[in-house]
């Protein structure tokens, strides 16, 4: 990308000081930069360099924000955009299953500044909400319903009848659909039609707005009519299959699960092992590097237990410890997590 450099300062405490060339290892200012972000390196087209990027910490405090009022709602988009283009420690993300937009900060200290930033230098005011932890549902157990869709108001009506059999598949399966009809009782055209409506009421969810996942349906019989029949009438009989599978078998609720990686000294690895098992950690393995005098922790984690966790490490090791996270899949809920959605 081209960009037009003005003005070189150097920087001294709050004043910047003109002048005529910076020389390698010196700290300069440019001002109006359109579209350079942090990391990027200016040099002559007609000599272009690269200096490599440097290791950075990745975010792991989510911190979830809201404009404080519609004037701020406003500017609020262009404002984290700048922000996270300013700062590459900083990853914004709008969660689909809470609606929250996250703040993602290396730490509490990092939150307050972005947060200070924002409000300083783009105007914009936000308060900080509860990060909310997606829930999801699947079947408690096997059952077979019969889901009938019938309407008659004048003229063609809908008319569409399902037998369909569900039960809980395998974590991470996602809703799995097949068919198994003999002798044509639901036309093959419908098919899909059924299962659409039930990957549509999965979405929606049936206890709240928690998304049903990891279920196994099988359509194995059903009716239809030769004119009252169609693609929207066997749609709304396979949502309404899924609801009737749900009350017939139950649901159970379902938190997300994170694998961490723990790098810490080796005199603190007993006090984190300690604070995982606090968190319903299961932790799977220690490896030590002699070397650095390092140990990595290896656990799984549900992730609202990690919510704090960044300042509860650098709490338990003074600031020398750090983690990565991946997602690893779904698990039971305990009890006080299951509620209304």
């Amino acid at each position: 990308m081209d960009e037009r450099i003005g003005a070189v300062s150097s920087p001294l405490g709050s004043q910047l000081r003109p002048v005529a060339a910076c020389p390698a290892g010196d700290i300069c200012a440019v001002a109006r930069l359109t579209s350079a972000e942090t990391g990027d390196t200016l040099s002559s087209p007609e000599d272009p360099r690269l200096v490599p990027p440097w290791e950075l910490p990745v975010p792991q405090l989510p911190v979830a924000v809201e404009a404080a009022s519609r004037g701020d709602e406003d500017r609020l988009a262009t404002a984290l955009t700048r922000l996270v283009a300013e700062d590459p420690t900083v990853r914004l993300e709008r969660r689909p299953e809470t609606g929250q937009l996250l703040l993602w900060c290396v730490g509490e200290a990092h939150a307050e500044v972005l947060l200070e930033r924002l409000r300083t230098r783009h105007g914009v005011t936000v308060t900080t909400v509860p990060v909310r932890v997606p829930l999801v549902e699947t079947l408690a157990g096997p059952a077979r319903v019969t889901a009938r869709h019938v309407k008659q108001s004048g003229g063609h009506g809908q008319y569409a009848v399902v037998v369909v059999e569900g039960e809980p598949g395998p974590p991470g399966s996602g809703i799995v659909f097949e068919q198994r009809i003999v002798g044509g009782t639901v036309p093959s055209q419908f098919h899909g039609s059924v299962e659409k409506g039930i990957r549509m009421q999965a979405q929606r969810g049936i206890s709240g707005d928690r998304t049903v996942v990891d279920v196994h349906v099988t359509l194995v019989d059903g009716k239809a009519h030769s004119v009252d029949s169609s693609d929207a009438a066997f749609q709304a009989a396979g949502a309404l299959a899924l609801r009737e599978l749900a009350a017939e078998a139950g649901t159970q609720v379902l938190e997300p699960w994170c694998e961490v990686a723990v790098r810490v000294p080796g005199e603190y690895v007993g006090p984190v092992m300690s604070d995982l098992s606090s968190r319903r950690a299961r932790v799977t393995g220690t490896e030590a590097d002699p070397d650095r005098d390092r140990t990595t922790v290896r656990a799984e984690v549900p992730e609202v237990e990690l919510l704090g966790y960044p300042g509860a490490l650098r709490s338990i090791t003074h600031g020398t410890g750090a983690f990565d996270r991946r997602p690893l899949g779904h698990e039971p809920a305990p009890a006080s997590l299951s509620i209304p959605a």
